[in-house]
C-alpha cells in the first residue's frame, strides 16, 4: 500500500498523474499517451501477470516490439517488401531475446498453458524485446520459490550487465533486493525510511527493524 505499483503505473501513463511531471531523459512522461512510452525507452512487468494466453510466446514478444514496427496494415495485408522486412527483423529479434532468457525452446507454446515461473520470464522477455534503457520490474519474485528467486537474480544481472538495462525493481523479496540491487530504497507505509547501497540499508536501524530482523542484519 506504499504506491510502488502506483507509481510504475502514472510512468507508463496507465494512470493520470493529478499533478507534477515525470521526466526521463529530458522528457516529461506525463505529456505522452500510454502507447509512446514504450518508443522512450521505457518497458515494464506487471505484478500481475498480463500475457496474451492464447498466443504463443513467440507471438507475445512480436506484439513487445509494436513500437518498432514502421508499415501500415495496406503493407501487412499484401504482404509487401515493407512489412517482410520489419517481421523478419521482428522475429529474429525475438529469438535472440527468448534465447537469452532461455526461453526457444518453448516459442511456439501458448503463453498460457505454461508453468507460472516461466510465464514470470516470458513478460520479462516481451518487456525486453523492444530495446528498453529503463526495465520496470513490478515483484517479479512474486509467487516463485526460493530455487526460482535465485535464477530470477540471476537473470536481472544478467540483464543489467550484458544488455546494459538499467533495472528499476519493485519487490518484497529482501534477499533478491539485496543480491541484484546498486541502490536500494526502502519504503514502510508509503514513508520512505532508508536509501542507499545495500550495505548501507543492511545496516540501517529502522530497516532491520521494519523488513530485515536483527538474526540476518547480524549475519
Amino acid at each position: 500500500g506504499a504506491g510502488k505499483t502506483c507509481v510504475f503505473n502514472c510512468i507508463t501513463r496507465i494512470y493520470n498523474a493529478t499533478s507534477g511531471s515525470i521526466e526521463f531523459m529530458g522528457q516529461d512522461l506525463l505529456r505522452l499517451r500510454p502507447h509512446q512510452i514504450i518508443s522512450q525507452g521505457v518497458a515494464r512487468t506487471f505484478q500481475n501477470l498480463e500475457l496474451f494466453n492464447t498466443m504463443t510466446v513467440l507471438e507475445n514478444l512480436l506484439v513487445g516490439q509494436h513500437s518498432d514496427l514502421r508499415y501500415n496494415i495496406l503493407d501487412a495485408i499484401f504482404r509487401l517488401p515493407k512489412a517482410l522486412k520489419h517481421e523478419t527483423a521482428g522475429n529474429s529479434r525475438a529469438l535472440e531475446v527468448l534465447e537469452f532468457l532461455g526461453l526457444a525452446s518453448v516459442k511456439d507454446i501458448p503463453a498460457g498453458s505454461l508453468p507460472y515461473n516461466v510465464k514470470k520470464r516470458v513478460e520479462m522477455a516481451r518487456a525486453l524485446v523492444s530495446g528498453p534503457q529503463l526495465l520496470l520490474l513490478d515483484e517479479p519474485a512474486g509467487g516463485l520459490t526460493h530455487e526460482e528467486v535465485t535464477a530470477l537474480a540471476g537473470i536481472i544481472r544478467q540483464i543489467r550487465d550484458d544488455q546494459r538495462v538499467t533495472v528499476l525493481l519493485v519487490e518484497h523479496r529482501m534477499s533478491l533486493v539485496m543480491d541484484v540491487s546498486d541502490r536500494v530504497c526502502v519504503l514502510d507505509f508509503g514513508r520512505k525510511i532508508a536509501d542507499g547501497t545495500p550495505q548501507e540499508v543492511r545496516q540501517d536501524p529502522a530497516v532491520i527493524e521494519t523488513y530485515l530482523g536483527a538474526t540476518v542484519a547480524d549475519a
